[in-house]
């Protein structure tokens, strides 16, 4: 029988979901099984206490308690948003979680989210996560799996792409005006 891993569960401040894949797995790499993931943005002045406390408890889950017996460059799943080559990183700290099974989302009223343009890359969002400590094919490092998602809020796409209701006025008047119309041969392209 399989070893079951036992995951501490935490859940996450506030943060703005980026390459948010939660209705549908992708593959990040070719070759490599698809899972759901979002990397969570953190304004820098967040506290992260507990998510840290988190994988520092997975590591001496599998390294054991004394930190000087926990192998040499454990790759953190804390990075720093400004290394990123992206507007929106900027003073971020970003984690990214992972699950091969879908997680559960839901809004500010826990009314589940089946649409998937209700969250999406840009929205403000909380999340329930599993913290992991790992030593595959010579890498040893922490990863977070995601397990839930609550949006919290709305905010701006990243994919830069507008809301149908910003774009348009309401028409009161269905009825084109006869100034409206064309006519076919005044048409000048």
């Amino acid at each position: 029988m399989a070893e079951k891993k036992e995951n501490s569960k935490v859940k996450t401040p506030t943060f703005r979901a980026s390459f948010a894949n939660v209705f549908k797995p992708r593959s990040p790499f070719e070759g490599q099984d698809p899972a759901y993931s979002v990397q969570m943005l953190f304004p820098k002045s967040t506290d992260l206490a507990p998510l840290k406390e988190a994988a520092r408890a997975a590591c001496a889950k599998k390294w054991g308690a004394d930190k000087t017996l926990w192998p040499r460059n454990i790759r953190s799943p804390f990075k720093d948003g400004n290394e990123k080559n992206l507007a929106d990183y900027k003073d971020m700290t970003v984690i990214e979680a992972r699950s091969k099974m879908k997680p559960g989302i839901v809004d500010q009223n826990l009314e589940e989210i089946i649409e998937p343009g209700e969250f999406y890359s840009g929205c403000w969002a909380r999340a329930t996560l599993t913290c992991y400590a790992y030593a595959k094919a010579g890498n040893t490092g922490v990863s977070f799996g995601l397990q839930n998602l609550q949006k919290v809020k709305d905010d701006q796409a990243f994919s830069g792409k507008r809301n149908a209701k910003d774009d348009f006025d309401a028409i009161e008047d269905l009825e084109p005006k006869e100034s409206q119309m064309p006519a076919g041969d005044d048409i000048d392209f």
